[in-house]
């Protein structure tokens, strides 16, 4: 039960990040290398201002529009700038480590004698014999009211001409609306989401480490294809419930590696096998629809 109870805790704190890759890969099309930097990045902020004396919650939504202002510089750089879509990733990524070392200070940075969501506001009303349930029970209320805020989002207008911006860019024109601009708010958007998933992975963790987020990309990318490839005949089901799912699915398949013998130090290999292999069922599958 404490392996499912961390499996389903540690879905929930990065489901943010697959949200945010979901927005960036599925929506826009664009395959955003800024994440590996954004995903510490709110980590980072949130660190500097628990530490600065600054609430945990608001800290929280500092980190959203820390990474929120990463993504929309990268879709600067590549739509103002006109640079290519992974070198104006690549080339974020590789200023937020300096910026990232910056804020936080140095390369590692606990803060285990400071207060943070799990530690205080609803965690305070949780019972004594329920505290082993304590990172569960804060983050669900979390997960729930930010799907639902995606959700509304995405019916919206603005929603619409956002989902369209990644399939069809003349009909974003038509509708006289700059997908440029769009695509920039997207990234935004995108890279908030992975921020607030770092700056959740940091107070639950209680520390930042400059490479916590290397990888990022990979691990929240295969909890996407994971969670659209694996529940893609629900149609009744949303896709943002299928990613939070497929976040959880792809925490309990790392927990099933590392229970049959893998070593911790074979995460990344075993997340990119994780990753191949979905891509190659998914892409037989397509074939088989095709022929059929």
């Amino acid at each position: 039960m404490d392996i499912i109870l961390g499996v389903i805790e540690q879905g929930l704190t990065y489901s943010f990040l697959a949200l945010g890759l979901y927005i960036a890969y599925s929506i826009l099309d664009f395959p955003d290398l800024t994440v590996d930097g954004s995903f510490p990045l709110g980590a980072a902020i949130t660190v500097f201002a628990v530490l600065a004396g600054i609430p945990p919650a608001l800290a929280l939504v500092l980190s959203f529009l820390g990474g929120a202002v990463a993504g929309m510089l990268t879709g600067v750089i590549h739509i103002k700038l006109k640079v290519q879509d992974l070198l104006a990733g690549l080339i974020m990524q590789t200023a937020l480590w300096t910026i990232n070392l910056t804020v936080a200070g140095k390369a590692n940075v606990p803060i285990f004698n400071k207060e943070t969501i799990f530690t205080t506001g609803l965690a305070n009303l949780i019972p004594a014999n329920l505290n082993k349930y304590t990172v569960l029970i804060t983050m669900i209320p979390i997960v729930i009211i930010v799907k639902i805020l995606l959700d509304e989002f995405l019916k919206t207008k603005a929603g619409f001409i956002l989902k369209a911006c990644g399939d069809n860019e003349t009909l974003v024109r038509t509708m006289a609306v700059d997908p440029g601009v769009v695509k920039i708010l997207g990234l935004a958007l995108s890279n908030g989401l992975v921020a607030f998933s770092g700056a959740l992975v940091a107070q639950e963790q209680r520390f930042f480490e400059i490479s916590m987020g290397t990888g990022s990309m990979v691990m929240g990318l295969a909890a996407v294809v994971l969670g659209m490839k694996l529940l893609q005949n629900l149609y009744v089901m949303k896709d943002t419930t299928k990613v939070l799912i497929g976040s959880i699915l792809y925490k309990a398949s790392i927990a099933i590696a590392i229970a049959i013998g893998f070593s911790t130090n074979s995460m990344k290999l075993i997340t990119a096998m994780i990753f191949l292999i979905i891509l190659v069922i998914g892409r037989k599958n397509r074939k088989k629809a095709k022929n059929a």
